[in-house]
């Protein structure tokens, strides 16, 4: 195929997409609200239902998992620049954001019972 065919399509078939889940998402979203209007919920059972709980220790999780990222990623460019091997970055990647993750859940789960202790 043609790459100046390829270089237009790509555009088009990225505006299609992004329309078809904007669409989905609307869509799922009032049949949901239909489905508990037809139960006989009322308004403010309504409300109940989509209030969400906030997580008050969001930013600092993402901040842990972001650190790890760029650790995974700092420490596999230099293994893989030093021993010329391949693997490090992905494996070093994967690894450390998981590492993150766990840690980033640890922490928020002990805050929280801080929290709720004071």
């Amino acid at each position: 195929m043609n790459e100046e065919v390829v270089a237009v399509f790509i555009p088009i078939i990225f505006f299609i997409v992004t329309g078809l889940v904007m669409v989905t998402f609307f869509y799922f979203r009032s049949k949901e609200k239909q489905m508990l209007i037809e139960k006989g919920l009322s308004s403010e059972e309504i409300k109940t239902f989509y209030d969400k709980k906030k997580d008050p220790f969001i930013l600092m999780k993402i901040g842990i998992i972001c650190l790890f990222f760029g650790i995974g990623l700092g420490v596999g460019l230099m293994l893989q620049e030093n021993t010329n091997q391949q693997f490090w970055v992905p494996f070093l990647l994967f690894v450390s954001t998981g590492l993150g993750f766990v840690l980033a859940n640890i922490f928020g789960r002990s805050m929280l019972k801080k929290e709720n202790v004071s």
